[in-house]
């Protein structure tokens, strides 16, 4: 699953949006909520998406569902209405990620290319069969994507550099091809 336009679609859906779009949403702005508290801080604005950090969460927010105040930017929701709905759609993603993550399950990469088959799930650890060998990951590292498929959020390289690391812990960041992650993920990628 694309967690981004996942969130993006569900916020829109619950009436985030609003008739102004402000002006003043940049980074290190605080954002206010209907009744006039803060609900979290402008975190990065890119290709339309306002990734604000409520201290809980960071929630990818398209940039029309911000309107002003004499406050500085504000949104139609509250830090705890906003807080709710993600962990309600990240509790949904990864219910439908630990349901596809099963043994033998094909894999896909983060730029849509095959990676390999799911060999073993162990509690959050996860071993995957590839040509090249077999890959230690970390089920936070999956997710289903917009087809229903298994995918790892990282793409091939990414994944073949961390195991050239020789089974030292390995931190390599999605780029997110399409800005699809909420947030970076770091993978712990060894060859066995």
């Amino acid at each position: 699953m694309k967690f981004t336009k996942f969130a993006l679609a569900a916020v829109a859906a619950a009436g985030l949006a609003t008739a102004a779009h402000a002006q003043d949403v940049t980074v290190g702005a605080t954002v206010y909520g209907p009744e006039g508290n803060p609900v979290g801080t402008v975190e990065s604005v890119a290709n339309g998406v306002v990734t604000l950090d409520t201290g809980t969460h960071k929630a990818p927010l398209p940039t029309n569902a911000f309107g002003t105040s004499e406050n500085g930017p504000t949104i139609t929701v509250t830090k705890a209405q906003l807080d709710a709905m993600i962990a309600e759609q990240m509790a949904a993603a990864n219910a439908q990620r630990d349901t596809a993550l099963v043994a033998a399950a094909p894999v896909l990469t983060a730029d849509n290319q095959p990676l390999g088959t799911v060999k073993s799930v162990n509690g959050n650890t996860v071993i995957v069969t590839r040509a090249e060998g077999d890959v230690n990951l970390l089920r936070e590292h999956f997710a289903v994507n917009q087809a229903g498929q298994l995918m790892v959020l990282f793409t091939d390289a990414q994944i073949d550099q961390a195991a050239a690391a020789g089974g030292a812990a390995a931190t390599a960041q999605t780029e997110a091809p399409a800005a699809d992650t909420a947030t970076d993920a770091a993978a712990e990628a060894t060859t066995e």
